[in-house]
C-alpha cells in the first residue's frame, strides 16, 4: 500500500491541475484570438508576469509543491489506510494537517471557487486574458510539483515541514 502514496498522492494532485489546464487553455486562446486593444495588451503585460511570479513561483514553487511532496513522502513512510485512499486531498493539506494549514487550504480553495464563478461571467477577451494568466500559473505550478518530486526522490527526502498535527508528530516520533 505504501507504494501508492507518491503516485496517487502526487499524481492525483497533478491530474487535477492538468484537468484545469485542459479546460482553461481553449478559453485563453479564444481571448487571444480577439482584436486586442491597448488596454488588453497593457493588462497582459502586467497580468502574465504577475501570475507567473505570484501563483507560479511564490504560491506553487515555494509553498504548495514542496509541502505536497513532503506530505506524500510522509504518507509513504507512515501509511494509513484512510490517508492513502484520500492521498491527493491529504497531500494538498485538506485534512490531517495543522489547524492553521487546514483552514488556510480550505479558505484558498473557497476563494478559488469564488474567483472562478466571477471570471466565468467576464466577457471575452477579458475572460480569456484572465484565464491565460491562470494557465501560466498552473503550468508553472504543475512543473514545480514534478520538479520537487524528482528532486525529493533523487535525494531521498525534503526539508519542508509537512505541517502535520502536533499529536501525529508526537506519535510518529517527529
Amino acid at each position: 500500500m505504501r507504494a501508492l502514496a507518491i503516485p496517487w498522492g502526487i499524481g492525483g494532485s497533478v491530474a487535477l491541475l492538468v484537468d484545469a489546464l485542459r479546460r482553461l487553455v481553449p478559453v485563453a486562446f479564444e481571448g487571444l484570438s480577439a482584436d486586442l486593444s491597448a488596454p488588453h495588451l497593457v493588462f497582459l503585460a502586467v497580468w502574465l508576469p504577475g501570475m507567473a511570479w505570484a501563483e507560479g513561483y511564490r504560491g506553487f514553487h515555494q509553498r504548495f509543491a514542496p509541502r505536497l511532496v513532503a506530505r506524500a513522502l510522509h504518507l509513504r513512510d507512515r501509511p494509513h489506510p484512510v490517508r492513502l485512499l484520500l492521498a491527493p486531498a491529504f497531500c494538498m493539506g485538506l485534512f490531517h494537517a495543522t489547524r492553521r494549514r487546514v483552514i488556510a487550504t480550505w479558505a484558498l480553495f473557497a476563494g478559488i471557487v469564488a474567483l472562478v464563478l466571477v471570471v466565468r461571467e467576464l466577457p471575452q477577451p477579458w475572460r480569456g486574458l484572465v484565464d491565460l494568466g491562470v494557465v501560466v500559473g498552473l503550468g508553472i505550478g504543475t512543473a514545480s510539483i514534478l520538479w520537487h518530486t524528482a528532486r525529493a526522490l533523487g535525494t531521498g527526502g525534503v526539508t519542508v515541514d509537512p505541517e502535520l498535527p502536533a499529536t501525529a508528530c508526537a506519535r510518529a516520533g517527529g
